[in-house]
């Protein structure tokens, strides 16, 4: 039976490069990314009952004692573009996000992993990138216009979010049938945000009892206050203006039900980060004096990546043909029924307290994917890609894209010798359109439109 060697991820080192120089990362499946490296991501996501090779230990550490015997060391590069249009339905305007500034791609990121597998122990480290999204939209766009009395603000709308995740993981072989696995994660989170809210939406988050704080009076006694903007940006291609550490990590087993068909079954916690921190200004627009900033610093409470449960199967209908399956429910609604903003002024200590609600759902994701062998140097994959909508259209916020719900996916490998081979992988996630006309998320009923592209590369060397 034909083993898969090796290592590198859709997104990976973007996370690397993130946490040694820095990186950013876009996503599909909300935030998280739709495979890890170009054998998972040739093969529509998939991997949980099957050799991915070190991208085992972000989606099933088990499938570590799958991997040849010997040491390991991958190197990769993956590429991922997407393109965001924001269209105003009431006047037809459109923004778009797509290479206008260092918050949204394309991203080129490294990725480096190891791992070293025994007769019946596995053991590895890597760096990955797991989750993350990028825009940027520019400072002319509708989205930086006030709709209350129409001030082009000047300011900039844009979003980044990166998670990176380091797992340190082991494997063990208990007997011919079934193994288990578990890697335990440092796990980085960092942000930047431009958002602005206009009047309308201030004043419905104030209804609703999402706006509270000391700073609140002091805004709205601002004369023909007209938006507020929150801007955190570390002004680099890379990481956020705040951010935090904290740990993750995940549990799994497979189990060879019969010599040609494999089970694999692995749960991923929810990330344990915290608050995520650091230096922000807060502009309150006035119609009258112009844009007013105020210097302080922001918190983003308990902000969390979502669990989720994994199950596969794998099955070997010759031995150069096999198709891998794989089932995902991701528990969204844990983590991102609100995101809780806090605002500290620097000079005065007032504060403010912001409640967004996203109210996302939990999804079910499917991956199909299946590699066909052609030779003792060359293999094919194709795969196709499935999850549920996690964003409710009211939960839409123009600045985080988070509607793609279909990809196709194909890659290919080849291989120098026994112990040399690359690996290449390419994504397309179809436009997907989401309509939001709800405050407060959105002050103008505006439809998003957002598809992808993402490519994967990785170079292996077996010892």
């Amino acid at each position: 039976m034909n083993k898969t060697i090796y290592s590198y991820s859709v997104s990976s080192f973007l996370a690397l490069q993130a946490c040694l120089w820095s990186s950013g990362a876009y996503a599909t499946d909300a935030f998280n990314l739709i495979g890890y490296g170009p054998v998972s991501l040739g093969m529509g996501g998939s991997g949980a009952a099957y050799d991915i090779g070190a991208q085992g230990m972000m989606l099933n550490p088990a499938t570590l004692t799958l991997i040849r015997k010997g040491a390991h060391l991958g190197l990769g590069i993956d590429i991922i573009s997407a393109d965001l249009e924001v269209s105003n339905t009431l006047t037809g305007e459109k923004a778009r996000s797509h290479s206008r500034g260092r918050n949204n791609g394309p991203y080129f990121g490294p990725e480096l992993s190891y791992v070293w597998r025994g007769e019946r122990f596995s053991l590895g480290v890597g760096a990955f990138a797991s989750d993350g999204v990028g825009t940027q939209f520019g400072d002319s766009s509708f989205l930086s216009r006030t709709s209350t009395n129409g001030i082009d603000t000047g300011l900039d709308s844009f979003s980044r979010l990166l998670v990176l995740r380091v797992p340190l993981s082991a494997a063990y072989q208990v007997n011919e049938k079934l193994a288990v696995g578990a890697s335990l994660d440092a796990v980085w989170t960092s942000v930047n945000l431009g958002l602005l809210l206009d009047t309308s939406q201030i004043g419905s988050l104030a209804a609703q009892g999402r706006l509270s704080g000391s700073l609140v009076p002091t805004l709205m006694s601002v004369p023909e206050l007209s938006a507020g903007y929150l801007s955190v940006d570390n002004g680099r291609a890379a990481g956020g203006g705040v951010d935090a550490w904290g740990i993750g990590g995940r549990l799994g087993l497979t189990y060879q039900l019969s010599p040609q068909t494999r089970f694999g079954l692995a749960y991923n916690f929810k990330t344990n980060v915290g608050d995520v921190s650091g230096d922000a200004n807060l502009t309150a627009v006035s119609a009258l004096a112009g844009n007013i900033p105020l210097d302080g610093s922001v918190t983003l409470r308990n902000f969390e990546m979502p669990a989720h449960l994994v199950a596969g199967l794998s099955h070997w209908f010759a031995d150069d043909f096999v198709v891998s399956i794989d089932y995902k429910r991701v528990y969204w609604s844990d983590v991102m029924k609100d995101i809780r903003v806090g605002f500290k002024q620097q000079d005065s200590g007032d504060s403010l307290s912001l409640i967004l609600p996203f109210n996302y759902r939990d999804t079910n994701v499917f991956s199909v994917g299946a590699q066909y062998r052609y030779s003792t140097n060359w293999a094919f994959r194709a795969g196709i890609h499935y999850a549920d909508q996690a964003t409710p259209s009211t939960g839409v916020l123009p600045i985080i894209p988070s509607t793609p719900t279909t990809n196709v996916t194909g890659g290919v490998s080849y291989a120098f010798g026994a112990n040399d081979r690359i690996d290449f992988a390419l994504a397309y996630g179809f436009r997907e359109k989401v309509a939001n006309d709800s405050l407060p998320l959105t002050d103008t009923p505006i439809e998003v439109a957002h598809s992808q592209i993402a490519a994967s590369f990785a170079y292996t060397k077996a010892f």
